[in-house]
């Protein structure tokens, strides 16, 4: 069972708490002559339970529900203060009391759902959080707590839909992050599982496998899944593509080749696959021909990323370096890729170099041990990030202070 840590609910109570406070002002305001003295007793236990002063505050909104029994707001936080403290079936009677008293009190649902969650009685608690999603439909953290309860029923699909209405809501928050992911995990686990059973010796089952040995970066496992993947279905879009990237990866350049090429005879159309088959041309010193697919891709699908990088080194293979110039001011200025970005302004001093043009070639070549400097910066302080999909190019001539034409 995964749930707030200790200083994570207290935030969040706290932050509860505070809304709780603002949105019950006028109705204190409303009660105090009739029930003079609550204000102040109220707002010193809120405060105390903001502190995570437990005790204090729990005596503090038992002695106000004494004293005024039809104070909604006094029972709800009575109630969070007893789930704080691990009293679930105390806080269930507070909760439950307010929500007689005020059935649409912000928060009282979510917690009572909470508090259900913790003593294992899942129907109830998903009951509860329901009621407060439906209620509250922007609040992520009820979204979040129904896709908890729905994992903890074994409905992994529920799960998912709940905990993707939290991530639109709340897209940075790591609680509802991990939990998505384990959703989305059991989700994917069942339907290749109930793949499996279905159909065990359908193409499916072995591009499957060929992703995860992707994922897992067993490159040569995933060539040898995709083949058998495209012997049982030779004509089916894609596959001869994702070979073809996995080929790329393994440095088998010419078997790429040839699997985009027939990747485009079942698919004309693709426009991806053809930028890709004209990317390896390019890198492995066609210009011309990798060129004319890049072009033709581009054509096809003017949103494809980073084209403009590779149409500049096409223009350096064919000794267009006016040309590759262009280019590679574009691929700095609207590139998406950071590394490409990067390679753009290491492969710009190349081509002022060959026109002779020092300084800017020396400019250049700055900007880019700039930018290297910080991406290994960069590196060295986060996990290493999946490479893009498009194929990467390195450098393949050296280029040095000392080489710039002075």
């Amino acid at each position: 069972m995964v749930v707030f840590g200790k200083k994570a609910r207290l935030r969040f109570l706290g932050a509860l708490c505070s809304a709780t406070v603002l949105g019950t002002a006028l109705s204190l305001h409303a009660q105090t002559s009739a029930t003079p003295g609550i204000n102040d007793p109220f707002l010193r236990a809120t405060m105390a339970m903001r502190a995570g002063d437990l005790q204090t505050a729990a005596d503090g909104f038992s002695s106000i529900v004494k004293a005024s029994p039809q104070f909604a707001e006094a029972h709800l936080n009575l109630g969070l203060v007893l789930e704080e403290q691990s009293h679930f079936p105390e806080a269930v009677k507070s909760l439950e009391k307010a929500i007689v008293l005020k059935p649409h009190l912000r928060g009282a649902n979510l917690f009572l759902g909470i508090a259900y969650y913790r003593l294992d009685r899942l129907d109830k608690a998903a009951s509860a959080v329901t009621r407060e999603t439906t209620a509250y439909p922007k609040d992520a953290a009820a979204w979040m707590w129904l896709g908890i309860i729905r994992l903890a029923q074994e409905q992994p699909d529920a799960a998912a839909l709940a905990l993707d209405r939290a991530a639109d809501l709340a897209p940075k928050d790591p609680d509802v992050l991990y939990h998505r992911g384990r959703a989305h995990l059991l989700v994917s686990k069942n339907s290749f599982e109930q793949m499996y059973v279905a159909a065990p010796k359908s193409w499916r089952v072995h591009q499957v496998l060929a992703q995860a040995s992707v994922e897992a970066e067993k490159h040569t496992e995933a060539i040898a899944e995709y083949e058998v993947a495209l012997k049982l279905a030779p004509n089916q879009p894609g596959l001869h593509a994702e070979l073809a990237s996995e080929l790329a990866r393994s440095n088998k350049f010419d078997a790429a080749v040839e699997e985009f090429r027939k990747e485009l005879q079942v698919d004309p159309y693709n426009a991806v696959a053809r930028f890709k088959l004209g990317t390896i041309l390019v890198e492995s010193g066609d210009g011309e021909r990798g060129k004319s697919e890049i072009l033709q891709a581009i054509e096809q699908n003017k949103a494809i990323p980073n084209a403009d990088y590779y149409l500049g080194r096409a223009e350096v293979k064919l000794g267009n370096y006016a040309v590759a110039v262009d280019a590679f001011k574009r691929a700095i200025d609207f590139g998406s890729d950071p590394e490409l970005v990067q390679l753009a302004w290491y492969q710009l001093a190349i081509a002022y170099r060959k026109l002779q043009r020092t300084s800017e070639a020396q400019s250049a070549l700055a900007n880019f041990q700039k930018l290297k400097a910080a991406s290994t910066e960069r590196r060295q302080q986060q996990l290493v990030q999946k490479r893009n999909d498009l194929l990467i190019a390195q450098p393949d001539e050296a280029v040095s202070e000392k080489e710039v034409p002075q």
